[in-house]
């Protein structure tokens, strides 16, 4: 049997001296152009996507300013993955454990708090190199990776906290063998447009008018992260404008086609197109990762059915559901139980199994030993016992 299924490790308007700029989504697509696109073209489109960072700083508002008309999406957020997708290394959780400790080869590591700050040092005999960390990226669930400048570069640290160890290991992508200089044992010198990268999905607003300024970056994603800058929102709801009018102000991921609803997710969370133009397919549990990727794998995606996205089981407002029978109902939306009287025309397959923990067969876990943790398969298939994990 699988293991069970358990933690899955996942507005515009411009009004101006009297004149108005309408919203728009990007383009709606039919045919053979609704399907799934590359992240960068995307970004091309009209209208708001995530990481665009063509807005200007003044356009955002805050989620505290969101939280006055949207009070029940905010008081749920805050203990989202996704809002606690970065923070400081000096708020870090992974380091209120430090000193903490590793060793590669003839590499010492320790990372210990120094005057306030939380130091990489790594010895190797004589020799040593230190760093001050200054960002750590992920919301703790399965861990947290550390980012640092030196010589006007940022850089991926080397090693991981690992919450289910407790430990520090190698970074998910770096090599597990022994590093050749201690420059590359401390880290990973990574380019401005992976950083910008980085920071568009952990953050929100670290790049405004394309312009990247890591330290105004609001932690986390918050509201405005997708769903684009409020100002022009808020002056719509102020303005006594109609429901409609205002409605349309701001970005909605729900107004999408199905194609642009999960490339809307992944735009961080990594499209079939994404993952297939890094060339041949990673196989196993390293692209297992990448949820839209494996969705549109499925066969029911490529049934082109409506129902069919990230949102339909997951409310990007509020904290993933970790009760796999939560998802059932989702389930049985589409598939009926054996021997049940279809309620509407869209019910199909029945299960001939049960109607019960749906997601432990047709979306079992695999575990990532590498990275200390099991990922849901979002490739919704009837995945019989000992079958090899598609890629």
């Amino acid at each position: 049997m699988p293991s069970p299924f358990k933690a899955q490790d996942f507005l515009w308007l411009l009004i101006c001296c009297g004149c108005v700029l309408s919203f728009k989504l990007p383009a709606q697509t039919t045919g053979s152009s609704n399907a799934a696109r590359l992240t960068e073209t995307r970004l091309k489109d009209l209208g708001w996507w995530p990481t665009k960072g063509n807005r200007g700083k003044e356009e955002y508002v805050g989620a505290a300013v969101c939280a006055k008309c949207h009070a029940a999406q905010a008081a749920v957020i805050q203990n989202s993955a996704m809002a606690r997708a970065a923070t400081r290394a000096a708020d870090a959780e992974s380091l209120r454990h430090s000193p903490l400790a590793f060793q590669i080869g003839p590499y010492n590591y320790q990372i210990s708090k120094l005057a306030g700050k939380h130091v990489l040092k790594i010895n190797k005999g004589a020799a040593s190199l230190s760093a001050n960390l200054l960002w750590a990226f992920g919301g703790g669930h399965i861990g947290q990776t550390y980012v640092y400048v030196a010589n006007n570069h940022f850089y991926e640290s080397h090693l991981t906290f690992y919450t289910a160890t407790q430990e520090l290991d190698i970074t998910p992508g770096h090599p597990r063998t022994t590093p050749p200089s201690l420059e590359e044992a401390a880290g990973r010198r990574i380019t401005m447009n992976e950083t910008h990268r980085c920071f568009g999905c952990h953050t929100t607003a670290s790049t405004t008018k394309n312009h990247f300024d890591p330290q105004t970056a609001v932690l986390g994603v918050t509201c405005e992260a997708c769903h684009g800058p409020g100002a022009e929102h808020v002056a719509a709801a102020k303005s006594g404008a109609d429901e409609q009018f205002i409605a349309e102000s701001i970005a909605n991921p729900s107004r999408f086609s199905p194609a642009e609803s999960v490339d809307f997710c992944g735009a961080c969370h990594r499209t079939y197109q994404d993952v297939v133009s890094d060339g041949p397919t990673r196989i196993g549990t390293l692209n297992v990762r990448f949820t839209p990727y494996r969705l549109e794998n499925s066969r029911c995606w490529k049934k082109a059915d409506a129902r069919i996205t990230c949102v339909a089981c997951h409310d990007p407002h509020k904290p993933l559901s970790l009760d796999p029978a939560s998802y059932d109902a989702n389930c049985l939306q589409c598939h009926l139980a054996a021997g049940a009287k279809k309620e509407n025309g869209n019910q199909t397959t029945a299960c001939p199994t049960g109607v019960k923990m749906c997601v432990t067969c047709h979306m079992p876990k695999f575990r990532n030993a590498a990275l200390h943790t099991s990922f849901t398969d979002h490739w919704i298939r009837i995945a019989e016992p000992g079958t090899p994990l598609p890629d």
